[in-house]
């Protein structure tokens, strides 16, 4: 293509055709996250709307630190921070958003970042100067995105001090398992501080029980956060916002609306019910930024984050949910949640042994096998070690086919808690493109490349 990879000592510039060529190369050889048949992360396609936003947020160029610099964004942030506390908390009698506090930040893992130094800050609020002293801990279920150990290490917590806490059949957290293991930390001397729930879980997507597990938490004064990165979208559905039953009570919540809404990446949102937790835990007064006589100084956002720069990401949700409403992303989701429920009814449905049910559907996750002929019939609660052991098998060397073929990206891994080997996650975020007939001839396609496995 003419332009190299890698960059050199006194490189030289290249021509305007020539980098369009490269341009071209570049978007050849990256993978299609737009295609209906991506469904490998929990990301997926772009809303045209909000891909018009992320454009006019980067062509405007602004830092939504100062008000200054940047009024209207942050007016536009500050309106979604507030409908998506609504949805969380539920409106006050005369219609107006909650108290609440919150911001967009760079993705789930720093919003749940954000929510274990908002507790830190109620717990030990002098480790903001002197550091996080011993005998602090914290806990999450043991089905809970890895973010939560990263964030331990963060915070100077440890990652050791992150305990895991047991799951059910289902990969909910076991509220009776926290109970028990706050009951041993406080035994052993310890400090509980902090639990991270979770809604929509990455691999099973399962949604733990809030109420369950706040009346646990209040017990012992423990914050309480919800990471509803890919979950909380059940919030905007009427048939399924019950599976949030109890998400009010928590102290903190975040969601990724570039995931199943399909907002570009980067879109999230960290939220707590206490207003002034972000500037308590924060702050820093920087003089030549957030001088206390400047105009709109009470307006800032930058002073309650851990970044300088940041990106205006509410204005690309904003456009999207104005153009759409709420309708529109109720539709959205419930479309996700049935097509899951789909495929797990053509896996249980299906009388030739080539599928076999590896978790239920639950948000827009389903999990199962696809058992070659000379492995069926396959039952995974007859199975033997042996039997176990070659259906692990199959599932790379599938993926290895179709992703060789151009067909489809499916992602698998094991849950060695549940004593599952090897099984495909399909996920469906933003399945806009997407359908059932689509769905039941891929998996026919499956079963012909995995015949002779």
């Amino acid at each position: 293509m003419g332009v190299p990879l890698n960059f050199r000592s006194g490189e030289s510039p290249i021509s305007i055709n020539n980098l369009t060529t490269a341009m071209n190369a570049v978007l050849d050889n990256s993978v299609r996250s737009s295609h209906p048949m991506f469904m490998n992360q929990l990301y997926a396609g772009v809303d045209p709307i909000a891909l018009a936003g992320e454009w006019a947020s980067s062509a405007l160029n602004s830092n939504v630190h100062t008000f200054e610099v940047a009024p209207i964004l942050t007016e536009i942030e500050r309106s979604m921070l507030a409908k998506i506390a609504s949805l969380w908390l539920g409106e006050n009698a005369d219609g107006s958003a909650p108290d609440h506090d919150g911001l967009f930040v760079p993705g789930g893992s720093i919003a749940n970042l954000y929510s274990m130094i908002l507790a830190r800050e109620r717990a030990c609020p002098e480790a903001k100067k002197t550091g996080m002293p011993q005998g602090y801990v914290a806990f999450c279920s043991e089905q809970s995105h890895y973010s939560y150990k990263k964030c331990a290490h963060m915070i100077g917590l440890g990652m050791d001090n992150m305990i895991k806490v047991d799951c059910g059949k289902n990969g909910a957290m076991l509220p009776e398992a926290l109970e028990a293991a706050i009951a041993a930390a406080k035994a052993a001397g310890k400090t509980p501080f902090y639990c991270g729930a979770t809604a929509g879980s990455t691999v099973l997507g399962a949604y733990d029980p809030f109420a369950a597990l706040a009346d646990v938490c209040a017990k012992d004064n423990v914050w309480l956060h919800v990471d509803g990165a890919w979950g909380g979208a059940a919030l905007v559905s009427k048939q399924h916002k019950h599976l949030m039953n109890g998400v009010e009570r928590a102290d903190s919540f975040c969601w990724n609306p570039h995931k199943l809404l399909g907002i570009p990446l980067q879109c999230s949102i960290v939220l707590s019910r206490h207003a002034g937790e972000f500037m308590a835990a924060n702050s820093y007064k920087a003089d030549y930024l957030f001088q206390p006589d400047k105009n709109n100084t009470e307006a800032d956002l930058g002073d309650r984050t851990i970044q300088c720069g940041r990106k205006s990401d509410a204005l690309k949700l904003w456009l999207a949910w104005k153009y759409r409403g709420d309708e529109g992303w109720e539709k959205l989701v419930d479309h996700a949640f049935s097509l899951a429920k789909f495929v797990e009814a053509e896996v249980v449905q299906d009388t030739t042994g080539a599928w076999a049910l590896a978790t239920p559907a639950q948000c827009a996750n389903v999990g199962f096998w696809y058992v070659p002929p000379r492995l069926r019939p396959f039952n995974k609660d007859t199975a033997t070690p042996e039997q176990f052991a070659e259906i692990a098998k199959v599932a790379p060397k599938l993926k290895d086919r179709m992703q060789r073929a151009g067909d489809a990206m499916i992602g698998f891994q094991p849950v060695p808690a549940l004593n599952l080997p090897n099984f495909f996650r399909l996920v469906l975020p933003n399945p806009r493109h997407n359908s059932e007939t689509k769905l039941r001839e891929l998996m026919k396609r499956m079963d012909a490349m995995g015949a002779d496995l």
